[in-house]
């Protein structure tokens, strides 16, 4: 039975080691970025590793009064390319100190 409680209270050691390197890998997520880019460089977006949208840059050659409707496709795909970049950055964070478990909420 003792041995147990040792096994129980390792583990809860490692769970709690494991949630405090997970804390810090997040807050310097918040200072780390990607770019996400459309239209060969038209729309880029850069997001930081905790999907936070920081920047949008659009060439002037992009921007045509008579066809919005491009425009507004390229910022879509460039943030959807930004915010997937800054998801694989921060699944492969924290999987450096998951191993690869799959922890719901992350």
């Amino acid at each position: 039975m003792m041995r147990g409680m040792g096994d129980l209270q390792k583990m809860m050691k490692q769970a709690q080691k494991m949630q405090e390197s997970m804390a810090k890998v997040q807050a310097e997520l918040a200072d780390k970025f990607v770019e996400g880019s459309a239209g060969g460089g038209a729309v880029t977006v850069v997001v930081s590793g905790t999907q936070d949208i920081r920047s949008i840059k659009i060439r002037p050659e992009a921007v045509d009064p008579e066809d919005i409707e491009t425009l507004e496709d390229l910022v879509l795909a460039a943030v959807r390319d930004g915010l997937q970049k800054s998801s694989e950055m921060a699944k492969g964070e924290l999987n450096a100190i998951t191993g690869g478990m799959n922890i719901p909420g992350l």
